[in-house]
């Protein structure tokens, strides 16, 4: 599982210009990958980062600060371009596999009590964000 990590002040989701998820306050925003071999292993350590790192201001967490988290499914996290001009998906796992996961890991978040709002899975999505500071993690688990 991999996951990009942005601090941001404010961002959105929309899916033909209709907003289906939206953080409108400090928080962070979570662009999730699936890869094949990922289970409820990898959900539980995921949620428990994307939880506890110390990335918001004054080096608090989310659940320090009660801070939301957009989750946004992105599969494009295992692309391999290592050969030619046109990357490979071959890394991230299909659908019926990824999307299981995905949400076990927002389920997870939000057993811990943190407000999660989301994408919709495998949707043409528009992502709109405020990076703070600017702050960008990668999770590669």
């Amino acid at each position: 599982m991999r996951a990009v990590l942005q601090r941001v002040t404010q961002a959105k989701v929309s899916i033909d210009g209709v907003a289906v998820g939206v953080i409108d306050r400090p928080g962070l925003v979570a662009l999730i990958g699936v890869t094949h071999d990922d289970g409820p292993a990898q959900v539980e350590v995921m949620a428990r980062k994307i939880a506890d790192l110390r990335i918001l201001e004054g080096e608090r967490s989310v659940l320090d600060e009660g801070a939301p988290v957009l989750v946004v499914s992105q599969f494009t996290l295992y692309a391999d371009t290592s050969k030619g001009r046109r990357p490979s998906w071959n890394g991230a796992a299909p659908g019926p596999v990824a999307e299981p996961l995905v949400e076990q890991v927002v389920e997870a978040l939000r057993a811990k009590g943190i407000e999660v709002a989301t994408g919709r899975f495998g949707a043409d999505m528009q992502v709109e964000l405020t990076n703070d500071g600017p702050v960008t993690i990668i999770l590669d688990l």
